[in-house]
């Protein structure tokens, strides 16, 4: 552990050090190398300017929004496990858009705008399988391929070109196991719009996972305060660590992983921004706490009742949880991870895609975050938790889980097949309200952001602006 590193049993109300230990440091000393993804490093300097805080509530930047943004990007709209029949269906909604991503009879995954060609009507919800698609208001068909197909009384619409009939087509790929759609027919491709994100991800095998869990809640805030909430470490300290009686921090919850001074904070413009957070590396506010690297260990498995192990010579904190975690994953997932680096198996690595979509690629913390608004609604947004567990060596697994809704006074920790993120979720989440309180009781009218800790957010309000504003534009 890093003699120079300040111990705090607290977190400083001022403090100037410089952050260590540094990722890239520890990653050589690792016994099972990590991707090769993980050791770039971006290094622009970025812009200082305050970000104005009515681009969180204001209708007519939730406007623009809608228009240059949500009918402009490529977003996730579901996995390919989701649909893996003929017929299998599932309606991505985004503000007023409405896109059905459906297996079409030849295999191969479509999408059209969820609107009867007729009077508008939306002619399916959520997911499911059909053999045709039928509007439920006066049964007006279409095959898979959108094309129409039944027209109750036909001799009525002898103005109509039948033939020509077919709901609009909704642009659509895959990447990794998401299935994405844009709605601008003229859009870039998405091997173009992901950048660098399928090299980084390749090692991690994402496609070769299933959606486990899908739980969503709608929150009192703006999508991009929700967002912006998982997108920076600096609110762990306060947020997130576990206080005594006496006011110390716990130090079991933050022995196993440096997760606030220590983050590696990434960007690759316009679309790709990364935090990776040290496993096995303690918060720098309790080293002093922990001297030694059998003081780690044992701190970590003081959570798992009947565990008990002791570090042989030469051996890491980090390495030995490391292992532990292939043995315990890979008995519990029947897959062999054997040959996983010690960064897949203890870190806590977050890729985010713009404008919505933030992917954890490791196998001990595979989820997956999607943020939307709440229909036409700025200050209201749907927030939703995947997780991606691994597809066992024979093939097999278990049927993707469908969404589960939560309600407005619901706790995440309520669903037990979030484990451990549940009573995490629940404590970042009570701020939501109080952020979008507090953008528009604001008198200063800006927000102020940290140049390193949250470079993730003012790029991502960096490619915002050029979407709305052109590419010439950029926060100076």
């Amino acid at each position: 552990m890093p003699k120079d590193k300040p111990a705090f049993s607290q977190p400083p109300r001022f403090d100037s050090f410089v952050p260590k230990p540094w990722v890239q440091d520890l990653y050589p000393n690792d016994a099972k190398q990590p991707p090769p993804g993980l050791l770039n490093e971006s290094s622009d300097n970025l812009a200082t300017t305050d970000i104005p805080t009515e681009r969180y509530w204001s209708h007519e930047w939730h406007k623009m929004e809608v228009d240059h943004v949500w009918r402009k990007t490529w977003q996730v709209a579901c996995r390919i496990e989701e649909i893996p029949n003929d017929g299998d269906f599932v309606v991505y909604d985004i503000v007023d858009d409405s896109v059905i991503v459906v297996r079409s009879s030849t295999g191969d995954i479509k999408a059209f705008t969820n609107s009867c060609l007729h009077r508008g009507t939306s002619i399916v919800d959520g997911a499911g399988s059909v053999e045709e698609f039928r509007c439920p208001y006066h049964g007006w068909s279409y095959n898979l391929d959108g094309q129409l197909t039944s027209l109750p009384a036909a001799w009525d619409f002898s103005h109509l070109n039948i033939d020509e009939l077919k709901l609009p087509a909704v642009q659509v790929d895959t990447w990794a196991g998401f299935v994405f759609i844009n709605l601008d027919p003229e859009c870039a491709t998405l091997n173009e719009y992901l950048g660098v994100l399928p090299e980084h991800l390749n090692d991690f095998n994402i496609d070769n996972r299933y959606k486990a869990v899908h739980v969503s809640k709608v929150v009192p805030c703006n999508w991009k305060v929700a967002q912006e909430a998982f997108i920076e470490g600096y609110h762990v300290a306060e947020t997130h660590f576990e206080k005594t009686l006496e006011g110390k921090i716990a130090v079991s919850g933050a022995a196993v992983s440096n997760y606030d001074t220590s983050i590696q904070y990434d960007y690759w413009k316009p679309h790709v921004t990364r935090m990776n957070m040290l496993g096995g590396i303690p918060s720098g506010y309790i080293s002093d706490q922990l001297q030694s690297e059998q003081a780690i260990v044992d701190a970590y498995f003081a959570r798992k009742p009947g565990d008990s192990v002791t570090l042989t010579e030469g051996q890491t904190a980090r390495s030995l949880i490391a292992e532990h975690n292939r043995r315990v994953w890979g008995k519990s997932h029947n897959i062999d991870l054997s040959t996983a680096s010690d960064a897949e198996m203890i870190d806590q690595i977050q890729y985010t895609l713009f404008p919505n979509f933030t992917v954890w690629p490791t196998i001990v913390a595979p989820l997956v975050y999607r943020f939307r608004p709440d229909g036409d609604d700025p200050n209201h947004s749907i927030f939703e938790i995947w997780m991606l567990l691994p597809i066992a060596d024979d093939g097999s697994h278990p049927t993707p889980m469908t969404e589960l809704r939560l309600d407005e006074d619901q706790l995440w920790s309520s669903v037990p097949e979030l484990g451990g993120y549940g009573p995490v979720i629940d404590q970042d989440t009570p701020n939501f309200p109080r952020i979008q309180k507090g953008l528009k009781a604001s008198r200063k009218g800006a927000v102020s952001l940290a140049n390193y800790q949250e470079n993730r957010i003012r790029v991502f309000h960096e490619t915002l602006e050029k979407y709305l504003f052109g590419p010439d534009s950029s926060l100076q």
